[in-house]
């Protein structure tokens, strides 16, 4: 098999796992369960664990706000940039069959934020608190199904937006002790 066919295969793989996830929109409750995990995964769920986190920590927690923005800033600069480089349109853009269940919050569908996110904000919470990730990585996991799910992104988005958290994440977390000793 050439590059070409290898390409069009993985393509081909890519919207039959779109179109198959998306089926799952079409009951209403598993939709509206989804739009609530991909908002909450907007923000509000990591900031309710940066909370926890402090209240677990205490006054330790000065650092290691340090290593989230951090993380959330590189993650961030990395996101946008692929965005824009890729101009990779959304799963319902391109095929009728993609069922649009939330509204997308940028124009381009490569990588997914959310979980880029997700698992970088899991990543490095989870390195600090370790008892949060009883929540933390099911939610991950949730939200990096709700972009597929509700017709906004393909398995490849999402596989390279969790790919990208994590190196991100590994990144910081390894970082830290240098870190640690500028501060």
């Amino acid at each position: 098999m050439n590059f070409k066919n290898a390409k069009i295969r993985m393509l081909d793989l890519d919207l039959k796992g779109c179109i198959y996830l998306n089926t799952f929109s079409h009951s209403e409750r598993v939709a509206y369960f989804f739009k609530m995990i991909s908002r909450l995964g907007d923000g509000i769920f990591w900031y309710v664990m940066l909370a926890a986190v402090w209240m677990l920590q205490g006054l330790a927690y000065g650092a290691q706000l340090l290593y989230v923005v951090l993380s959330s800033l590189t993650g961030t600069g990395i996101y946008k940039l692929l965005k824009h480089k890729t101009v990779r349109p959304r799963p319902y853009q391109v095929h009728q069959v993609v069922r649009l269940c939330e509204r997308p919050l940028d124009h381009f569908s490569f990588p997914s934020g959310h979980t880029l996110h997700a698992v970088m904000a899991t990543s490095v919470l989870g390195w600090v608190q370790p008892i949060l990730l009883i929540l933390m990585l099911p939610f991950t996991v949730l939200v990096a199904l709700s972009r597929m799910v509700l017709g906004l992104h393909y398995p490849s988005d999402v596989a390279v937006g969790a790919l990208i958290g994590g190196a991100v994440a590994s990144a910081i977390i390894l970082g830290a002790p240098l870190l640690h000793i500028m501060l």
